[in-house]
């Protein structure tokens, strides 16, 4: 799990909606948490591939935004935010398997142009006919 410093995160509580009684009319209980990219001092691949990962939730400020609404304690939605948070700077440091380039061979070039000419020959006999 990755830890993230408590000067980076911002913690707002607002009022849950869904079910849950007169306890969601008096509790705020859904956390709004706002997480600063900029502080965690990620790695540049790491901070693209979290970007990307985040996509709407992350602000043009570098900012990640995130609402949990799920529990009726704000416990509980607060360490729910903190665990999403966690889960998603781990999978931003995991990076891509690099990709080896390849080229088709001769065979398969000309496989493909023989495919090419046989469905040409085919649609070409869908026509009206030539009348000469």
């Amino acid at each position: 799990m990755v830890e993230i410093p408590e000067s980076a995160i911002t913690e707002t509580f607002l009022a849950a909606s869904g079910p849950g009684g007169q306890n969601v009319n008096k509790v705020a209980t859904a956390v709004q948490m706002r997480v600063n990219i900029y502080a965690l001092g990620l790695q540049p691949y790491a901070f693209h591939k979290l970007k990307a990962l985040a996509g709407r939730k992350m602000t043009s400020s570098g900012e990640l935004v995130l609402t949990v609404r799920e529990f009726r304690t704000r416990e509980a939605n607060r360490a729910e935010a903190r665990r999403r948070v966690a889960e998603m700077i781990e999978q931003a440091h995991q990076r891509d398997a690099r990709r080896i380039k390849t080229r088709p061979s001769r065979a398969a070039k000309a496989r493909r142009v023989d495919k090419k000419k046989k469905k040409s020959s085919v649609k070409k006999m869908r026509g009206k006919p030539v009348l000469d």
